[in-house]
């Protein structure tokens, strides 16, 4: 089964820049006015899942709390650190999670959207 997220934005740009920039995701494909949407799907190459982003002149309508996330697992301990450095490299804060779950086996941000982003050292391969 493959998987993907899709949400609505209203800087589609932003997010692209984001998501490739800071945790190194790949473009898998992209459309323009598609029935008025313009639209770019990210991830990683061999995974069977990927985020779509869509844009269309209007505001989202999305509502999210503290508890709403993206969580990520990086293979390798280098794909872990590359991602923090990246952070750092554009200057993007990292948050406390309010689950305290998450507060020991990762880090959290914000995306540009300000939706929550944990990546988690869990399933790092020794």
């Amino acid at each position: 089964m493959q998987f993907r997220y899709a949400r609505h934005t209203h800087d589609i740009y932003k997010l692209f820049e984001f998501y490739t920039s800071i945790l190194n995701f790949e473009v898998l494909g992209e459309f323009k006015n598609h029935d008025g949407y313009d639209g770019v799907f990210l991830g990683l190459n061999d995974e069977n899942w990927h985020l779509e982003f869509t844009q269309n002149g209007e505001n989202p309508q999305s509502k999210f709390d503290e508890d709403d996330a993206l969580v990520f697992y990086p293979k390798t301990q280098k794909s872990f650190d590359e991602i923090l450095v990246n952070l750092k490299k554009f200057d993007v804060p990292l948050l406390e999670p309010k689950n305290p779950y998450w507060k020991n086996k990762g880090f959290c941000f914000e995306d540009s959207d300000g939706y929550k982003i944990i990546v988690s050292a869990e399933k790092i391969e020794k």
